[in-house]
This record gives structure tokens, sequence and C-alpha cells, in this order.
């Protein structure tokens, strides 16, 4: 079997170098599936996970969830069943051996679909985890990502068998040690869906004020049970989810739409700029204007 694991994991990596043979990230032509590279090991970088599993092939990546660290390497891969507000940081990668991994995003809609369609057991308990994992490879994922990767080459096939291939994928991580984690978040009614919910709620609205019992009441909470619930999921409070999330937009508005300090904070709904600019000194660990600079150099050197 180990022979087998190793021969698959070389024909990932050979596919994934060859797809990311001019750029770090490649979006495919098929829904949710990209390609990442890089060259160079990285500092801690601020990055929202969504639901999702990531695969390296070569190399290994650490992210950290709060206070808890996550490594992921060439024989475990990340799943994540929420949006998830996190640091990552490529740990071994170098131009003369890359590090490569590819990103399968997925619709909780997908896997609850799954679930009515094949029958699953109804999943009881109440308990609320963390959001994210990590579990070891198997064979039968490694040839069912090879076998998607491969109609990026017979890209008409791709409209008929990749919701085919994807099925499988979903299927094979709820069959698998992290199985349980996907069903509670997917079964109707249980409080990590509610929790979830929630969650979608938050990202879509971030800007607004945030009132912890109006989102319990959302979820069909108590505001205890709902916060206790949350921090196990996520690794934070409602409300530091809710900063975690402003500080990321704006830094991806200063970054990517050259906006100053002071308009993006607005955009997210801070309503005092010096308060924004203390927060993301606490997060960043330098003030918006000082880590935008750095983070354009270091994408001028790349």
């Amino acid at each position: 079997m180990d022979d087998k694991i190793k021969s698959s994991r070389e024909a990932l990596r050979e596919s994934i170098a060859r797809w990311t043979n001019n750029s770090d990230l490649y979006a495919s032509a098929i829904q949710g599936l990209f390609f990442f590279r890089q060259d160079e090991m990285t500092e801690p970088m601020s990055v929202v996970y969504e639901p999702s599993i990531c695969m390296v092939v070569q190399g290994s990546k650490r992210v950290l969830l709060g206070n808890e660290p996550y490594l992921y390497d060439e024989n475990h891969y990340l799943i994540t069943s929420v949006n998830l507000p996190t640091f990552v940081q490529a740990l071994e990668a170098s131009k003369e051996r890359p590090l490569l991994g590819l990103k399968l995003t997925f619709d909780i809609q997908e896997v609850s679909q799954l679930l009515v369609d094949g029958n699953f057991p109804h999943h009881r308990s109440q308990q609320s985890g963390h959001g994210m994992a990590t579990s070891e490879v198997t064979l039968p994922l490694l040839t069912a990502f090879q076998r998607l990767i491969d109609l990026l080459d017979e890209e008409q096939e791709i409209p008929i068998l990749a919701p085919i291939i994807r099925k499988e994928i979903i299927y094979r991580l709820l069959v698998g040690e992290q199985g349980a984690r996907l069903r509670q978040i997917a079964s109707a009614g249980s409080q990590s869906q509610q929790i979830a919910r929630a969650i979608e709620w938050l990202k879509n609205n971030f800007s607004q004020p945030l009132r912890v019992d109006d989102l319990a009441a959302r979820a069909r909470m108590s505001t205890s049970s709902f916060h206790n619930h949350f921090r196990s999921m996520t690794a934070l409070s409602p409300l530091q989810y809710q900063k975690h999330l402003r500080m990321y937009e704006a830094r991806r508005l200063m970054l990517a739409e050259s906006l100053d300090a002071a308009n993006a904070a607005f955009q997210v709904g801070y309503e005092s700029p010096s308060q924004f600019s203390r927060e993301y000194n606490r997060m960043f660990g330098a003030p918006p204007l000082r880590d935008i600079t750095k983070l354009r150099m270091m994408t001028a050197k790349g």
C-alpha cells in the first residue's frame, strides 16, 4: 500500500508542478479546484480558510487557528468545515523543492445532499468541535484527485465527470476519519449547523454592528450556549471573529485596491481610524502603512 501511495503522490506532484509552472496559484477550469506553489518559506500570513480540503504533495504548511497549530504535509491533509480566520505559514519550500499542493472547496449543501442520497445514519452527537482538522492521506483520495486533475486535459468531459468525482471525494471524507465532523456541520438541526449558519451570516455582514444576543437568536440558541459553541468551533469569540474578518478585508483593500487606512477602516465598519490602526497593529504586528509597504516589497521581490 505504501508503494501505491508514493506512486500516486508522485503522479499528483508532477501534475501540480505542470499547472503551476508559471504561477503561485492556479484556478483550474474545474469548479473549486485550485493548485498552489511556493518557492520559499514564508512568515505567517492571514488567510480565511473556507470549507475545503487542502492537500500538500511536496513540502509542508502550518496553520494557526487561535492558539492551536495544524500541520499538513505529504502524509496529512487539512479539512475545514466552516469559514475560519487563520494564520498560515509555508514551512518547507525552496526553489529546488517547491511546496506544491491543491485545494478543493465544497459547499456544505453538497455534503448535506450526499448525506441524504447515501442514506447515512443520523448523527446524534450535539458536541461542537473545531471546524478544522488534519488526517492521514489515503490512496482512494489520491487517486480520485488524480482523475479529477486528468480531466483538465479533456475539458469537454469536465461538465459531466467532474461533479461525479467531486461527489466521490466528499464521500471519501464523510466515511473517513473526519467524517463525523462534516456530518455534524451538514446535519439539519445540529448545534454545529446552527453555528455554521451564524458564521455564514457574519462572513456576509461583518461590516455591520454586531450584537451577540441577536446572532444567538438567529442560531436559535441561548447567548451563553451560542458563545461557547462558537468559540469551540472557531477558537474565537463572535466579536473576535468579526474583527478578524474586518482586518483581513481592510488589508486586502489597502494592498489590492490601494485604499488608505482611514478609507479601508470605514469600509469594513470602523468609525474610528485610530482604533482601527491600534487593533491592526495588535493583529499584524505593524501599523497599516508599514505592514502594507512590507507586503508590497515582498510581492515585488517574489
